[in-house]
């Protein structure tokens, strides 16, 4: 791999197949089925390839992670895998973007996926291009945080309510306390060892509140 290659792998996170699963809360088998069958099979466009790596070392950027999250609530929404492939492909198109599914300008009604042209008129995503007039739930961003160019900048497993985040300019985009680079799993490798969340706040000058959402990162709660 060129080092200007990798180093853009690491402004944009750097994660195991086992890692999207932790942080989506979904099964390894499911994550790897998705980036094998579709993201690097059929969804394969604009010259780009959305992992590297083989095997147990393949990896993948956070544009991906977010388009894996939002094709799971897809799909929770009974929106088809084929909807939602012809969708992705119409819509890359569009914004000229191999990760349209990371933009903000992606909307769901549950039923039919659409987006935000430049003009503000919503779209059908797919080849019929019908204006649609239905209320629109923005049920993907409630975990997203988008940045000025309305992409994905941050993810926030927990929620927006939680202090941890996603960001794929701290710690190579794994789990830390927002506003640092204290991994999550720092403070609950100290907690299972058995320290109170009183001393590992200390220890870190962090809020106990803060303490308290990197445990529950590791808890079978919060994969519920």
């Amino acid at each position: 791999m060129h080092t200007k290659d990798f180093n853009h792998k690491l402004g944009a996170g750097i994660y195991s197949i086992p890692d999207v699963a932790f942080i989506l809360k979904l099964p390894v088998a499911k994550v790897r089925r998705w980036m094998n069958e579709l993201w690097d099979t059929r969804l394969v466009q604009h010259d780009h390839k959305y992992s590297w790596g083989e095997g147990r070392e393949k990896a993948t950027n956070f544009y991906t992670l977010i388009e894996f999250y939002v094709f799971y609530l897809l799909r929770e929404s009974k929106v088809s895998t084929h909807k939602i492939l012809i969708a992705h492909e119409d819509m890359s198109n569009q914004l000229n973007s191999p990760y349209p599914f990371a933009s903000s300008k992606l909307l769901t009604d549950g039923k039919s996926i659409l987006f935000t042209m430049s003009d503000g008129s919503i779209v059908n995503a797919d080849r019929t291009k019908q204006t649609a007039f239905k209320e629109i739930i923005e049920i993907f961003c409630k975990k997203i945080e988008f940045s000025d160019s309305q992409i994905a900048e941050r993810f926030y497993p927990l929620g927006k309510n939680s202090s941890i985040v996603v960001d794929p300019h701290h710690q190579f985009g794994q789990p830390v306390v927002f506003d640092t680079n204290i991994l999550a799993e720092t403070i609950f490798d100290l907690y299972q060892a058995g320290e109170n969340t009183q001393f590992i706040s200390h220890l870190y000058q962090l809020k106990e509140k803060e303490v308290k959402d990197a445990i529950a990162l590791f808890t079978p709660e919060a994969a519920a």
